[in-house]
């Protein structure tokens, strides 16, 4: 089952100790390499994914850049950036696979809230990237009417709350991607919530491993994986473990 789709792991870390870890509210995570994941990753018919800054990375590009070149022109990442960086800086990281700029508004370590806006135009205008939002749609209500302001957006693990459940449906609607990852962070029915954004926009859900669940209640497993095709069907699978991945993070590849 886990091969007989191709997948595009939309969110998953890179852990490397050779590299600066900066304290998250006391902690850092073990270490989990680029051949750690790969390994723990060989029975999946991989065909790319997405490395994310963790809060405990902050504004270190070294790491990225380093795992990037490991994994290949088919994985692209989401990085941290503080609102002075230069265009030069863009282009260049853009140039090494970067795609993205994360706000972490649940763990910290990113640029402050009041930069959103900003940042998500100027970098969509020069490099064609977009924002990724960890946060709790709990808080949706109050970054709403910004959010769908943003040229191009994705909203980490569900949103994690049920109180922002049906907000996060409306802004999936819309056009935004929502990552269907870190099931065990969340707070409701991931069967339903799956359901729930499917139908809202086939278009919009980004499945990931969140590999290697730092700080998870309880660890991403095999049938995490196998729940979505469950759930949704082979045909909605498809979309959701590749497709629509590959659509947004602007990737060439025959499946």
């Amino acid at each position: 089952m886990l091969n007989k789709f191709q997948f595009f792991d939309s969110h998953f870390h890179i852990i490397d100790k050779h590299y600066p870890l900066i304290p998250n509210n006391g902690y850092i995570p073990e270490k989990f390499t680029c051949d750690d994941y790969l390994k723990k990753m060989s029975e999946y018919n991989l065909c790319g994914g997405t490395v994310v800054s963790g809060s405990f990375q902050a504004f270190d590009q070294t790491y990225l850049i380093d795992a990037l070149k490991n994994f290949g022109p088919s994985y692209v990442g989401v990085t941290q950036l503080p609102v002075d960086v230069k265009d030069e800086e863009i282009i260049n990281l853009n140039k090494s696979g970067i795609r993205a700029i994360r706000f972490n508004l649940k763990r910290g370590g990113s640029e402050d809230i009041k930069y959103l806006s900003s940042m998500a135009q100027r970098i969509y205008e020069l490099a064609g990237w977009h924002i990724e939002l960890y946060l709790d749609s709990a808080e949706l209500a109050e970054i709403y009417d910004k959010i769908i302001t943003l040229p191009s957006v994705s909203i980490d693990h569900l949103g994690l709350s049920k109180s922002g459940l049906k907000l996060l449906a409306k802004l999936a609607e819309k056009g935004v991607k929502v990552k269907a990852t870190g099931f065990s962070r969340v707070d409701f029915d991931v069967k339903s919530s799956l359901k729930i954004l499917y139908s809202a926009n086939p278009h919009s859900l980004l499945f990931g491993t969140d590999l290697p669940s730092t700080r998870a209640p309880k660890p991403y497993t095999d049938r995490d994986f196998m729940l979505v095709a469950e759930i949704l069907g082979e045909n909605a699978a498809k979309n959701v473990f590749y497709q629509n991945a590959l659509d947004f993070y602007k990737i060439q590849n025959s499946v």
